[in-house]
């Protein structure tokens, strides 16, 4: 499974798996991955700094990534209170009464908004001075292209940047902006994801940006069958995801049992695409919580960062409730596939073999 990617990251095979935790981040590149660290769950620098440092002792001197989120164009932020005040009060009724309707309790007193500041651009900017202390080999970015100069800062530092794209001119003006790899992402996808589908998009950007830029399948892929599929369409390698929510090492992060619960008896129709998470679309788990959203009577998502200020609470609050009905998650289609709890080498081994076993039915033909 060797490509031009494992000698340019000193890795034996060019899985990579974005994941918020830095367990199994570290796990990944541990077993011969590329573990991806998203940055946006960190409310400030210190608690990245706090994380990546014991990325840097549990790697066995392995590399790993970063992953933020950073729109190319700089938003005006102003202070959060100004922010808050431009969520119009109808929103924030209909959250309230949802919530209630699902049975969701408040939480305990002085709980709250955790998780909402990873979203804003000037954090993401302090996430990468943060990443760049360390001894990431990339910075991806979640939202496409990052401005042209955090892409120059990463590479004084040494730092290849990703970008992902769901269209392949999307792909185009990522590699105009001096981006060096493409995670090509499929609708499959969990998280913020296009509307084309992995088996179209991945050979269009291939195409689009030529030989010289390197593409990683995104989308779908959680079997060594895809990533050999994925491979044959021309990438270079994969960027994986949601089937790292089912191991045993993210457990260390989430503890929420009905979040599990809910991966573990999903199929691969239960999930949506929606604004409600973010203001963008991305592909969530479909649950009572995302139904809701999807009434008559509901108002449209707002844009981001103001749907992350709304539902913040929101989801918190239903992740405390630990009720598999009403959570909110992003994950992509795969979930289907994510029927038991397994450490993270096993996944990685079991990658592994089945490719080998798929190229090997395929050069048998």
């Amino acid at each position: 499974m060797r490509t031009e990617l494992c000698e340019r990251f000193g890795i034996e095979v060019p899985i990579f798996a974005f994941t918020p935790s830095e367990h199994v981040a570290a796990a990944v590149s541990r077993a011969g991955g590329l573990g991806v660290l998203g940055a946006v769950r960190f409310n400030d620098a210190d608690e990245l700094d706090q994380a990546l440092t014991w990325m840097d002792e549990n790697t066995d001197g392995k590399p790993y990534g970063v992953d933020v989120v950073m729109p190319m164009k700089v938003p005006t932020e102003g202070k959060q209170v100004d922010l808050q005040a431009m969520i119009p009060p109808e929103h924030i009724s209909f959250v309230e009464r949802t919530l209630q309707q699902l049975g969701v309790p408040p939480l305990p007193e002085g709980e709250g908004r955790d998780g909402v500041l990873g979203w804003l651009h000037s954090v993401a900017r302090s996430h990468v001075d943060v990443a760049l202390a360390h001894r990431p080999v990339l910075l991806a970015n979640a939202l496409g292209s990052p401005p042209v100069d955090v892409i120059e800062q990463a590479h004084e530092h040494g730092v290849q940047v990703a970008a992902l794209a769901g269209a392949a001119k999307h792909a185009m003006s990522h590699v105009a902006n001096g981006v060096d790899i493409i995670v090509a992402q499929g609708y499959e996808a969990g998280g913020h994801t296009g509307e084309i589908a992995s088996m179209v998009l991945t050979p269009e950007i291939v195409d689009a940006v030529g030989p010289d830029v390197p593409v990683l399948g995104a989308g779908g892929i959680g079997r060594g069958r895809q990533v050999a599929a994925s491979m044959a369409l021309g990438a270079q390698g994969v960027w994986t995801g949601s089937i790292w929510l089912g191991t045993q090492e993210y457990q260390n992060l989430n503890t929420n049992q009905a979040m599990l619960e809910a991966f573990m008896n999903a199929t691969s129709a239960d999930t949506v695409r929606t604004r409600v998470y973010t203001g963008k679309p991305a592909r969530l788990l479909k649950t009572k919580w995302t139904e809701a959203w999807e009434a008559e009577d509901a108002p449209s998502p707002l844009p981001m960062p103001l749907q992350n200020l709304l539902v913040a609470d929101a989801h918190n609050r239903m992740s405390r409730a630990n009720d598999p009905d009403a959570i909110s998650m992003p994950v992509g289609q795969i979930v289907g596939s994510m029927n038991e709890v397994r450490p993270v080498a096993d996944v990685m081994a079991d990658l592994i073999a089945e490719f080998d076993q798929t190229v090997a039915r395929l050069s048998s033909l």
